[in-house]
């Protein structure tokens, strides 16, 4: 059951069930003006819910008065509801009727009027609710529901049979017909149409033949019983179609490289739209960029073609939703022209790809949409999509904005590479002016789209079936909205509401259908159309009028357990119709059970808060309407809770010893008891080795493994209790002749044995006998007290004493049901508390404090609320605490209203606004009052502010700031407390052309009363407007007449985005775009660099550029150095904000920069040996120390050192220059050239000197054999080591006889080791054997070249 309501009254049957109810009152009889009308106002009250009831009979239906239980009186939510009872009138009642009910209201009336005003309000709206039971479902008789329906637009494959669904549910069961284009669709005539068993839904076969496209057309359901008709929407029934694309050849597209190209795809027209894609011939993805991509509408733009664009075909597909195919339309092919032929792939890679392929730049223009505006109309709750393609070269971006405002985050996405931007679920709100922003770095171009946001018609008031009893009120609400207005057509049973019989007991108001006095032939479905030129909807509500007795739900003589001083809840489902009234009573006597311990909810349900001893018995629900009552009997079992009373203590314990864990449970006899451990807060698993009882563990022969913590678990059916010990386990070692030392410490024995002693009004003796220390001597005791009124079984501090006493004199607070345990602690922790003392009751006296932190704050226009901390249960002294709440204005001393309040706050209504009172909350009990309270100053309620500043006065500071001035507004203006003055302003424009500004709107507030500020942080060179307002706690009051006013031209902002590129070791390039907010007009950029290696810094360098240029090339001087370069954009008033920039360090060195602190750690092993530190920066500052890698705690002290600046100079290293290095290649050629004409001439015969007998081999005194010399023979015709081979790898005979001395002049030569010779010879130009050929070695050829650096 869903919603089981228990409201009303009960009739003279209830009373009869409760004979010994004495304290009911006649419910109050109000007769109108009008003889046709009788109001019977009846209603129960529960603590703090409203749970009315209103039975709206004609004098004709004879209904006798009823008789109503007199509630307890609540003022609180009498005060509450004041305002809003005066201001609902409901529709349909006289002015006269509706004066009489205010009159009863503002009364001193009992409570069951009050919660029958309440009801009166809503009783126009009021309805039954069917529980879902089904044996209620089956019996009761129900007018049509449409349960299932297809969607309105209904398009269905043709290669299958057609389904049209319309399902409904009604009792009695209901038949079906069909209309077809708002004709009678005769089923019967036509073979291939039939109707489900059991239903409405239409089948169509064409198993047999047919056409499908023949039952195109618009359907409507109607489903009808004796009680009424029901209608489904409009079914547009549509056939898919997927048509084939036409035939056509398609010429080669020619384009010139660099120039923008859409190919259009032109689908054929499909039932639903086809999902467009491009490919190649050969079943390949075209690949979609930024430059290349496919538009909503399916064609494919380039923004720039490219000459790899010709390397494949393109060619559009449609992929059809129902049947599942693709069709292909003919490929394009592109013919590319071109001022570089070549499709160098490396290109593509190049920084500046067009230029290098001779593609001249342009600005950017829009290929779709076309123009500089356009508009777009989108449905509320579709999704947006606005979309921009530029061409341009480069290829340019695209950006997003809203005129006024920012784009939704939180719907906004961008699609297809910022080229479309997708809002999702749009609202009105979403209307506006977007713009898209094309640019590249040869300018920018932007397109606005107008978008208005209309709304088919959307539900904000559905109306819902409507149950009554006869002689009941209702209505029928269908209000909805949409872009334009939608209008409202009502139909009864299929028919218009025009047409339809007349119904005396039916008035139609508009939107509403009001029935009153309804009766059982009042039965029908209603239905509301609302429709505007984008949709419509369709709603059924049927009324339906009820006359059933009282039944109840739920099984009968139930048995409900429950713990003592539990909260539960016995449940008592009932319906009837009219709605009946539900009452509780315990063991079949006595009053209406509600307030206090127990409430009663909506449904019928009685909750008892906190059980006890005496809830036990036999509970009786009596459900009472005028057709009959019914009852149920629920019987309530309280039981003792499970208590573990004797706990399992930690222990410490050797191995091999027995350990016993006692667990001694207490708990109610009648139910079954079950004792079980964890071990580790796991099962535990009781072995051979142990022993479970009902009140004991017991371990033999105790082992490592046992060691870890015991739960005790003690469960019944109803609740359970658990308690934990820990087990430690000692290995076996010697017996130490010291106890404590051989004993690990633990927390304390519990202390035992509670007494109160020497009993007075304000104090007891509580003692105690400690437990054992466990080793750890007791340093104090926690005295702790429970007591069972306001916070039962929560324990709280009470007091705390040195551990050397085990007895105490403790100070109570009157009327406090005291109940003690005390807590030994040591070093350790904490013991388990003890066991619970005996109770003991001080007597009440009358409070001796009042409530604090009161307060008195305006919640609404024309009210106060008193707030205040209530008091706890030690303050409270006494039974039945209450506070007596006062109040009075502050300024005129009239006499004091106070009221008695059992809260913690009360609402005083129809304040004046912003008021001062002068407010006391006293306590109360039944011994008497508390102390006389302080006063407090509190407020009513604020309205806004009904004045705004005036004499506004702008003037402007500089640009970016003003300084305003304004007359302060009169006090009595303020309706409140003046929070602050608040200037809200706005961007109108910029002074610069064409340059977009955001008017979102900004605020600035001045706090506390003040005639002037300031307001900063403003754009320069603006047109801006300002409004001032005046603010209290309320919110803000009117605005001022609007100023404006221009800022003078600022400093600009920084450039954006400057970058610093270095293509060679030359060259370095800077480029930089214009700043964000300019500020004014720019004059120009300056330029600032400077030159720096390491900790050197060169001299700086300025330059100065028109407001045009963007780009600067520079030569370096050196190419070690690196440069650090400022940048700044200037207008007449100065340069503005800087941007610094340095060149790139070269791919090898990572340079530092200041405040770069770099670690690096190099393992060492233990040995003192020394390392050499590499990879050091020149001019840099280093700390070095050496700590153990196992513990960072063992260092050496920090020693700091710094590095030698790297050799620099203002010319450039000659090793670099190119002029040197091509030297250095022409001498290398020149001496290899020598080489070879010097070993061509030795090759012919030249002689040197050899030794007379060449066959004795070298001795070891022979000098030559130390440096490498070896001998050598014209004789011999074998290869010299390391000679030189001729090309065709043989060695040549030797044809000459000239010796290597022939060309030279004395001097002594040595070849090196890539193929020549290394030897020492003696320059000597006749051909005879030389003595003493040692000499000392000569410098080559190529040192002595590059000792020439």
């Amino acid at each position: 059951m869903r919603r089981l309501a228990a409201r009303g009254a009960a009739g003279d049957a209830e009373e009869a069930a409760a004979p010994a109810s004495e304290d009911s009152s006649d419910c109050v009889q109000c007769r109108s003006p009008s003889p046709r009308r009788l109001i019977d106002l009846c209603a129960i009250w529960d603590t703090g819910v409203s749970l009315p009831f209103a039975d709206w009979k004609g004098a004709s239906s004879g209904v006798a008065s009823r008789r109503l239980n007199e509630a307890e009186k609540l003022s609180s939510l009498w005060e509450a509801h004041l305002e809003q009872q005066e201001a609902a009138k409901p529709q349909g009642l006289g002015s006269r009727e509706w004066g009489l009910v205010l009159r009863m209201a503002r009364q001193q009336a009992p409570p069951w009027v009050n919660a029958a005003f309440l009801l009166f309000l809503l009783s126009l709206g009021g309805a039954i609710e069917i529980p879902m039971d089904p044996s209620i479902q089956n019996e009761l008789t129900q007018p049509p529901t449409i349960t299932k329906q297809s969607v309105k637009d209904h398009i269905v494959d043709p290669r299958d049979n057609i389904l049209i669904e319309c399902e409904a549910k009604g009792n009695p069961a209901p038949s079906f017909h069909w209309t077809r284009n708002s004709r009678f669709f005769n089923i019967a005539k036509d073979p291939r149409v039939s109707m489900r068993r059991r239903s409405g839904t239409l089948v169509i076969d064409f198993r047999s033949g047919g056409r499908p496209e023949e039952y195109e057309g618009e359907y409507q359901c109607f489903a009808r019983n004796k009680f009424g008709t029901a209608l489904s929407n409009r079914i547009r029934l549509q056939v898919s179609k997927s048509p084939l694309w036409p035939k056509e050849n398609l010429d080669p597209v020619v384009v010139q490289e660099g120039a923008p190209l859409t190919l259009q795809c032109n689908p054929p027209p499909g039932l639903p739209s086809p999902v467009i894609f491009w490919m190649s011939s050969s079943m390949e993805p075209i690949t979609q960029d930024k430059r290349v991509s496919q538009g909503h509408n399916g064609d494919l733009y380039f923004s720039n073609v490219m000459l790899q664009d010709m390397q494949t075909d393109y060619s559009c597909n449609a992929r059809f939703h129902f049947t599942h195919t693709i069709q292909q339309k003919n490929p394009f092919t592109l013919k590319v022209l071109t001022n570089h032929p070549y499709n160098d792939s490396s290109l593509r890679n190049h920084p500046d790809m067009y230029s290098a392929r001779g593609v001249a730049e342009r600005t950017p223009s829009f290929m779709y949409p076309q123009g500089t505006s356009s508009s777009q109309m989108v449905l509320r709750g579709m999704d947006l999509l606005l979309e921009c393609i530029a061409s341009g070269v480069p290829t340019p971006d695209i950006a997003w904005y809203k005129k006024g405002g920012d784009l939704p985050s939180d719907k906004a996405k961008f699609e297809n590479f910022n080229k479309a931007l997708r809002i999702t679920n749009v609202s009105e709100e979403d209307s506006g002016e977007y713009f898209c922003l094309a640019s590249n770095k040869m300018g920018s171009i932007r397109h606005t789209i107008s978008v208005r946001v209309k709304a088919a018609p959307y539900w904000l008031d559905e109306p819902k079936n409507l149950i009554l009893a006869p002689g009941e009120d209702g209505r029928l609400v269908c209000r909805a909205n949409g872009n334009p207005k939608p209008t409202v057509q009502w139909m009864v049973n299929g028919e218009p509401l025009q047409s339809a019989p007349p119904n005396p007991n039916r008035e139609v108001a508009g939107d509403t259908i009001i029935f009153r006095d309804t009766q059982i032939s009042s039965r029908a479905v209603y239905q509301c159309n609302t429709s505007n030129e984008h949709g419509y909807l369709l709603a059924n509500a049927f009324v339906s009028v009820l006359d059933v007795p009282p039944r109840m739900l739920s099984p009968r003589n139930q048995l409900i357990r429950v713990i003592l001083y539990n909260r539960t809840r016995l449940d008592c489902p009932f319906f009837g119709s009219p709605i009946p009234t539900l009452r509780w009573f315990k063991n079949g006597q006595g009053s209406n059970l509600d307030g206090g311990n127990y409430h009663v909810y909506e449904n019928g349900s009685l909750e008892i808060k906190m059980i006890r001893k005496e809830d036990q018995g036999i509970y009786t629900c009596v459900a009472t309407n005028i057709l009959g009552k019914a009852e149920n009997q629920v019987r309530l079992e309280v039981k003792d809770p499970t208590r573990i009373y004797r706990m399992p203590e930690d222990q410490v314990a050797k191995r091999g010893t027995t350990v016993q864990l006692e667990c001694r449970v207490k708990h109610d006899p009648s139910l079954k008891l079950t004792v079980s451990w964890l071990k580790d807060d796991e099962p535990l698993y009781i072995g051979n080795r142990m022993k479970k009882e009902d009140d004991s563990l017991t371990i033999f022969g105790v082992a490592e493994r046992d060691q870890g913590s015991y739960t005790c678990v003690a469960s019944t059916e109803l609740d359970q209790d658990l308690a934990k010990a820990h087990l430690t386990v000692l290995a076996d070692q010697a017996t130490p002749t010291n106890r404590l030392a051989a004993l690990p410490k633990g927390r304390p024995d519990r202390p035992r044995d509670l007494e109160l002693t020497d009993l007075a009004e304000r104090s007891v003796r509580l003692t105690w006998i400690p437990g054992d220390d466990n080793n750890s001597p007791i340093t104090d005791y926690v005295v702790q007290f429970e007591e069972d009124q306001f916070q039962p079984g929560v324990w709280h501090d009470h007091s705390k004493f040195p551990g050397s006493v085990n007895s105490a004199v403790l100070q109570l607070s009157p009327y406090v049901n005291y109940q003690f345990r005390v807590i030994a602690v040591n070093e350790v922790g904490s013991s388990h508390p003890s066991l619970p003392s005996e109770r003991y009751r001080t007597s009440g006296a009358p409070p001796e404090s009042n409530p604090g932190d009161v307060k008195g704050e305006g919640t609404r226009k024309n009210n106060m609320e008193i707030t205040w901390t209530p008091m706890n249960a030690t303050s409270a002294f006494g039974p039945n605490l209450r506070y007596i709440v006062k109040w009075r204005r502050r300024e005129t001393r009239d006499t004091w209203n106070n009221v008695t309040v059992w809260g913690s706050r009360y609402v005083v209504g129809q304040t004046p606004v912003y008021v001062p009172y002068e407010i006391r909350v006293q306590a109360e009990n039944d011994f008497g009052k508390g102390p006389e309270p302080d006063t407090v100053i509190g407020y009513s309620g604020e309205d806004y502010p009904r004045a705004a500043p005036t004499e506004v006065k702008v003037r402007v500071m500089n640009s970016t700031a003003i300084s305003l001035q304004w007359n302060r507004v009169y006090s009595d203006t303020v309706q409140g407390q003046l929070r602050e003055y608040r200037a809200y302003y706005w961007r109108e424009s910029s002074l610069l052309k064409n340059l977009w500004v955001s008017q979102k709107r900004q605020q600035a507030s001045f706090p506390g009363d003040r005639p002037r500020g300031v307001v900063s942080r403003l754009f320069p060179y603006s047109n801006y407007k300002l409004e001032m307002v005046v603010v209290n706690g309320r919110g803000d009051g009117p605005r001022s007449e609007t100023k404006e006013f221009t800022t003078p031209e600022g400093v600009p902002s920084a450039p954006r985005r400057f970058r610093v590129r270095q293509p060679n070791l030359e060259t370095i390039n800077l480029e930089w775009d214009h700043p964000e907010h300019p500020n004014g007009i720019l004059i120009g950029y300056t330029l600032r660099y400077v030159a720096f290696n390491g900790t050197k810094v060169g001299k700086q360098m300025v330059e100065n550029f028109s407001p045009n240029q963007t780009k600067f090339s520079m030569q370096r001087a050196d190419p070690v150095s690196r440069y650090r370069f400022t940048l700044s954009a200037r207008t007449q008033v100065g340069s503005g904000e800087a941007i610094t920039e340095e060149s790139p360090a070269p791919p090898n060195e990572a340079t530092p920069t200041a405040g770069n602190h770099t670690k690096k750690t190099i393992p060492v092993k233990a040995q003192a040996q020394p390392i050499q530190l590499t990879d050091l920066y020149p001019g840099m500052t280093y700390t070095l120390r050496v700590y153990s890698r196992d513990n960072e705690g063992i260092s050496s002290t920090i020693i700091t050192f710094m590095t030698s600046t790297a050799y620099t100079n203002n010319q450039a290293d000659i090793a670099t220059q190119g002029w040197f290095i091509g030297l250095m290649c022409a001498i290398a050629l020149l001496v290899l050239i020598l080489l070879i004409v010097c070993f061509i001439k030795r090759s012919r015969g030249g002689k040197y000197p050899v030794r007379e007998k060449k066959d004795v081999p070298l001795g070891p005194e022979d000098p030559k054999e130390e440096d490498g010399s070896f001998d050598y023979s014209d004789e011999d015709n074998k290869p010299l080591q390391g000679s030189q081979t001729s090309l065709d790898g043989t060695i040549k005979q030797q044809e000459s006889d000239d010796s290597l001395v022939d060309y030279g002049e004395g001097g002594e030569g040595q070849f090196n080791e890539d193929g020549s010779f290394i030897g020492q010879y003696t320059v000597k130009k006749d051909k005879e054997e030389t003595e003493g050929n040692e000499s000392s070695e000569a410098t080559s050829p190529v040192n002595a070249i590059y000792s020439l650096a």
